[in-house]
């Protein structure tokens, strides 16, 4: 193979796990192609990680550590107070960048949405489904977006995991009408999942799936919990998206909970359910349409890019969405038992990770 033996550092952002599960097919098509891979995470990114690979080299990358809030209204706020301590962060990445690639003789750098993971000493990679970034307002829309395309310009070449045309899942998040000065590539949907089986006899009727930053995933958990008592006559399954986490929560008959579930256990349980109930981040979104799953989406409140996922997927009947203060088990399983599924058909998930990255190796 042409790009045999060649050093791959791959980073993922820390804002929830999506970033780093949407890396494994990446690392398993490097590993087929003969690279030397290695993952710059923190702490709860290589707990999750290192249950999938076991023979590639982890090296610790300090996070963002951005903190949402219980309010909707006050989010926005919230993260332009923690705007200091990410344009840090990104400094702080470009010095560390600097020493890692002479220190482990680096090739080529993947950095999933790190906005200083970039360097002219070799080609860096930015994935991003965020080409363009909602927010609450048009006048932060706007200074969002500048700072967006400012850093995502320093990159060699940005991967879009999406599909190019009409018939995409992120819209005008990852169509937008202006578009990078760097050359822009669609590398269709990542998922570490297979393709989708027939899956007609159902164990359970609801799979929770949680995740995202903290307070929300709590309080999306304390919802589901609350209301065991009024779902008795349901059977479901709820994974809390904690693979770092030894504290367990006491199980039920109508509701069995883990803190994390491996690759093949967690997709023997989604498709052993009816209905998966998620947040609508890109990542989880990508993986349910993978294995062409119904699903029932709830927005992170105040996440803007969720909410306006949620919002066109349930008008292209792609999947059902509920907001959160909304949220009745009983309810909404009744609703998406009535809702019109015309699920997308997602005929290759294959990353042609060569083809990709041979004209960044050839200065093309």
């Amino acid at each position: 193979m042409k790009i045999a033996f060649k050093t791959i550092l791959i980073a993922p952002l820390d804002w929830g796990l999506g970033h780093a599960t949407r890396c494994i097919p990446i690392i398993r098509s490097l590993q087929q192609a003969k690279c030397n891979v290695i993952v710059a995470v923190n702490n709860k990114q290589k707990s999750l990680l290192q249950k999938e690979f076991t023979s590639i080299k982890f090296i610790n990358l300090f996070g963002y550590n951005i903190h949402y809030t219980k309010n909707k209204y006050t989010l926005p706020f919230a993260l332009i107070g923690q705007m200091f301590k990410i344009f840090n962060c990104i400094n702080r990445e470009k010095k560390w960048l600097e020493n890692i690639i002479t220190e482990l003789k680096i090739d080529i750098v993947i950095s999933d949405n790190r906005f200083g993971l970039f360097t002219k000493k070799i080609p860096c990679v930015f994935i991003t489904h965020q080409l363009q970034i909602e927010a609450s307002y048009n006048w932060l829309k706007k200074i969002v977006q500048k700072i967006n395309y400012k850093y995502i310009n320093c990159f060699t070449t940005c991967w879009v995991p999406d599909f190019e045309g009409e018939n995409n899942i992120a819209g005008t998040l990852s169509h937008p009408n202006t578009m990078p000065s760097i050359p822009v590539q669609y590398i269709g949907i990542l998922s570490r999942f297979n393709e989708p089986k027939n899956q007609t006899n159902f164990i359970y009727d609801c799979c929770f799936l949680l995740s995202g930053p903290e307070p929300q995933r709590t309080l999306l958990e304390q919802k589901i919990i609350q209301q065991q008592n009024t779902i008795k006559h349901l059977k479901c399954f709820l994974i809390r998206g904690l693979p770092e986490t030894s504290t367990t929560l006491s199980s039920s008959n109508n509701l069995i909970i883990k803190n994390h579930l491996p690759e093949k256990e967690l997709e023997e349980i989604i498709l052993q359910s009816e209905f998966v109930v998620a947040r609508s981040g890109y990542t989880t979104i990508m993986e349910l349409f993978s294995l062409h799953k119904k699903s029932i989406l709830i927005a992170t409140p105040g996440q803007t890019e969720q909410e306006y996922l949620a919002k066109k997927l349930m008008k292209q009947n792609w999947c059902y969405a509920v907001k959160q203060n909304n949220f009745f088990i009983e309810e909404i399983y009744l609703k998406a038992k009535q809702f019109n599924y015309q699920l997308p058909k997602v005929v290759d998930t294959n990353l042609a990770i060569e083809n990709l990255l041979e004209p960044l190796l050839h200065g093309q």
